[in-house]
């Protein structure tokens, strides 16, 4: 997020705060309301006259205001400072005998826009991984990579309409969108959404696991805590489908980086195959798992490494995947 997206998010918070709608602020400050929206959608950029106008009537010092901006810019990962990335190489997506490259750099684009997603909800004061838990953030994380994805594509893909349809981003190409148009109003009817005959990616995401508290106090190393970083402990990953048809995969991997989610790496395949899924796990009856589920195995996992897109450079991330794998394909921290 650069400096004026973030004075942007930090003006809407402390005017909410105070209670004043933009119109209130404007009249106050001495400033026309409509530059107030833009300074609030981060259309124009402050000026230190403005900043301190503003500053005034919202109670705080403007030293703080700036302090507050220094503080969040210190939170931003960003793509091109902060990660190994591969480029420029097109994926594949599989559509039967079909092979269809997409540009790398439309995935690349998502992670900084996936952690501008997640600032804005922690502008907010709302903690997400506190409100959502573990079992519900991977998921949670794995539906702003894909809206990401989305607003970085620019309609060549659409979301899936049903949320257990697969797969989660449907391509829209010229068959895509033939397929899409036979399907005029039955956009409410999941089986012809599961799957889509025009084909898509499937993004899914894992933190990973870690060993349980007892087996971290064995080991003398902490066991990480909501919010803490996990890769210090980090013992394997993997990604969980409800098929073991699952391809076309977008794999994410985050961590918390700073008390926020970040994304640790992004892989992709379009080579797995059934066996690079486990065994269906049906749910238990009255407990337990809500859905059936299929873990991927080590070799699925291989060739996500293998089709690595970008990895944060800071913390061991690379380190961790290579020593996974067996390999050396990202480059060492």
């Amino acid at each position: 997020m650069d400096l004026t997206a973030l004075f942007a998010s930090l003006l809407r918070h402390f005017r909410d705060a105070r209670g004043l709608s933009q119109e209130a602020l404007a009249d106050q400050a001495g400033l026309d309301r409509t530059y107030v929206s833009q300074l609030e959608r981060g259309l124009k950029s402050p000026t230190l006259t403005s900043i301190e106008k503003l500053a005034t009537c919202l109670g705080i010092n403007p030293a703080d205001l700036l302090q507050a901006i220094a503080a969040e810019q210190k939170l931003v990962v960003h793509v091109d400072r902060d990660y190994h990335v591969r480029l420029p190489r097109p994926l594949i997506i599989r559509r039967g005998a079909d092979r269809i490259p997409i540009d790398t750099s439309l995935i690349v684009a998502s992670v900084n826009e996936t952690h501008k997603l997640i600032d804005q909800l922690y502008q907010g004061d709302l903690d997400i991984a506190m409100v959502l838990g573990m079992r519900n953030l991977s998921a949670f994380v794995g539906e702003l990579v894909a809206a990401a994805i989305l607003k970085s594509s620019d309609g060549f893909f659409v979301r899936n309409p049903h949320q257990d349809g697969y797969p989660d981003l449907l391509l829209m190409d010229s068959k895509g969108k033939a397929a899409w148009d036979l399907l005029e109003g039955r956009l409410n009817e999941k089986k012809p959404f599961s799957p889509f005959a025009g084909g898509g990616i499937e993004v899914k995401a894992t933190c990973g696991s870690v060993p349980t508290p007892a087996n971290c106090r064995s080991r003398k190393v902490e066991h990480p805590g909501l919010g803490e970083s996990r890769i210090r402990c980090l013992r394997g990953y993997d990604w969980k489908a409800h098929h073991r048809e699952t391809n076309n995969l977008i794999g994410v991997l985050w961590d918390f980086i700073d008390a926020r989610p970040r994304i640790a790496g992004l892989f992709y395949s379009d080579a797995l195959e059934a066996s690079d899924w486990g065994s269906i796990i049906q749910p238990k009856v009255g407990g337990g798992r809500t859905t059936s589920v299929s873990i991927m195995t080590k070799t699925g996992i291989r060739k996500m490494y293998d089709g690595w897109i970008c990895v944060l450079k800071q913390k061991g991330y690379g380190t961790f995947l290579n020593r996974r794998n067996g390999a050396l394909l990202i480059p060492n921290d």
